[in-house]
């Protein structure tokens, strides 16, 4: 099954966002399931970002993985954070 942990964050003051050392790091998790790790920004609002981790396993953490769950801790220093799981529509 693939499911889907969006992380999102609204930074406190204009022209905050995810540090980019920050963004560097990610690259280097390597965790079994996890296939890939994105990050977007808002195309309007400098202070509104979302890192999206894409994981493949039987079924999706109840609470998010350890990762994302150090993720969204990680980034609530920096301002707002959301953390919510998707799991992908079978058709």
């Amino acid at each position: 099954m693939k499911w889907l942990e969006i992380i999102k964050l609204r930074a406190a003051g204009k022209g905050s966002g995810l540090p980019e050392g920050f963004l560097v790091s990610m690259d280097k998790f390597s965790q079994k399931g996890l296939v890939e790790i994105k990050t977007f920004r808002h195309a309007f609002l400098e202070t509104d970002w979302s890192v999206h981790l894409l994981w493949e396993s039987e079924r999706p953490e109840k609470n998010g993985s350890s990762l994302g769950l150090r993720l969204a801790q990680a980034l609530k220093e920096f301002g707002l954070v959301d953390h919510s799981i998707w799991v992908e529509e079978e058709r």
